[in-house]
């Protein structure tokens, strides 16, 4: 039989395009845009099971491999705004008026509120030798969910929130899913608009922070 001979097939990627929470299911959940993200790392969890082996005056004389196990991914995103309606599906709590009257207010201690679950799509944007884009990546996280958040405050220097999250696959479920569009998904003005003017729970809605 002839060996098979293939170049493998690529793609060159670059920026934070956008981000995207989607909450609840498909029919009535809710899908927040982050189009102020500038960086988003991916930190692999692993499960190590040592290696056992058979040592004999310094030669091994059996051994059975260690095994790694991925258990999920933990996530940063780094984003150059802070939004309380990303903190609040991220840690809970509440977010209440707008503008100049706009308060959030973190679960209070002890009471064992977390925030939602969710999962998190990542674009990239794909160019070719002439410069232009052609696609965009999307990766998918399952099952995700924020950690507490600790906001910091320095002279002369804009706030850049980091985010933890750490996403989990169900048993099945692949850790991440990679796959691409030609166009990012629509979150324009006016769809925010009618978002925060909508009651809560309307189903599929889409906002922009």
């Amino acid at each position: 039989m002839a060996v098979t001979k293939k170049k493998a097939k690529w793609s060159a990627t670059i920026d934070v395009a956008l981000v995207v929470i989607r909450t609840g299911d498909s029919s009535t959940g809710t899908e927040t845009a982050i189009d102020t993200a500038n960086q988003i790392q991916v930190e692999p969890q692993i499960n190590e099971e040592d290696a056992v082996q058979v040592i004999k005056d310094g030669k091994v004389l059996a051994q059975k491999l260690g095994k790694s196990t991925l258990t999920g991914n933990q996530i940063t995103l780094t984003d150059n705004v802070f939004s309380p309606e990303v903190a609040k599906i991220l840690q809970g709590g509440q977010v209440s008026g707008e503008g100049a009257t706009l308060t959030y207010q973190p679960p209070a201690a002890g009471s064992g509120e977390t925030g939602e679950v969710f999962e998190l799509d990542v674009y990239s944007a794909e160019y070719n030798a002439a410069g232009q884009i052609v696609k965009y990546e999307k990766i998918t996280y399952p099952n995700c969910q924020g950690t507490p958040i600790g906001l910091g405050t320095e002279d002369g220097v804009f706030r850049v929130p980091e985010y933890t999250i750490n996403s989990a696959p169900d048993t099945g479920e692949a850790p991440y899913t990679l796959s691409y569009v030609t166009e990012l998904p629509n979150f324009s003005e006016e769809l925010s608009l009618q978002s925060l003017s909508a009651d809560a729970g309307t189903a599929g809605t889409p906002s922009v922070v």
